[in-house]
């Protein structure tokens, strides 16, 4: 519906079209449902992609199962999900608010993606928590880690900047609660918030050793302080004494002497 919606198509089946332009290009892609004026509009095969908006997946040629919301998209991506254009600036328009994630709360804070795919947030009250045992030497597992810095591969990180952090197979291997996984069971990322709380406690327990350490040094400073005390009385009372015999030798030589 709209001047010039799947213009071109000819073998496509079961698409959608509204706005004018939708879908233009459309040959033989299947399954896609274009809504706004130029939605979809260079698509030629590409099945399944969703776009809602003026000129949303506008750039979107062959993938397929893509859902664009406001955004033109880039040719040939695939199972992509993007929401509002990218602004060249950083202006309010870049920002993108998204409602009813489950668990919103007052303040700022990071999202997760639960085992379900259900975004969220962390929490840490006790009201959510069961089985809290003190982490004790769990956290020794830090010093088994090794840190290291990487590039990601350019079909994740174009500029592939100099990136800082863990190999998540790595940490498996040392500590398989210290990672998630994806779908099929292998390691797809570090738990870095739970690193963190290691970390914590790692620092908790040097600063009781510390402590400690400080009190023994002040108790052997304290005993230091006092034996120096009493090294200096002894001294002075040999002195004395010293004197005192000095006295007595000079006596009979003055007898002596009339």
């Amino acid at each position: 519906m709209g001047a010039s919606a799947l213009f071109s198509n000819t073998t496509g089946f079961g698409n959608t079209a509204l706005g004018i332009g939708a879908l233009f290009g459309n040959v033989t892609g299947s399954n896609n449902t274009a809504v706004g004026a130029g939605a979809l509009h260079n698509n030629t095969d590409g099945i399944g992609n969703t776009a809602v908006g003026l000129n949303a997946g506008l750039n979107q040629t062959t993938g397929s199962n893509n859902i664009y919301i406001g955004d033109s998209g880039v040719p040939g991506e695939s199972n992509v999900i993007a929401i509002g254009a990218v602004a060249s600036s950083g202006t309010a328009y870049t920002d993108c608010f998204i409602g009813a994630v489950h668990d919103s709360i007052e303040t700022d804070q990071a999202v997760f993606v639960g085992v379900g795919g259900h975004l969220g947030t962390a929490v840490s009250s006790q009201r959510y928590k069961d089985d809290v045992q003190p982490m004790g030497d769990k956290s020794q597992a830090l010093f088994s880690l090794k840190p290291v810095t990487f590039r990601y591969k350019k079909e994740i990180d174009p500029s592939q900047r100099l990136s800082f952090g863990l190999i998540a197979e790595q940490v498996a291997a040392i500590s398989p609660d210290l990672v998630s996984r994806d779908r099929n069971g292998q390691p797809r990322s570090v738990r870095y918030e739970a690193v963190n709380a290691m970390l914590l406690n790692e620092f908790l327990k040097e600063h009781k050793r510390v402590q400690s350490l400080e009190a023994t040094v002040a108790r052997q400073q304290k005993s230091m302080e006092e034996l120096t005390a009493q090294l200096k009385e002894q001294a002075a009372q040999l002195q004395k004494v010293s004197a005192q015999l000095e006295l007595n030798r000079a006596k009979p030589q003055s007898v002596a002497g009339r």
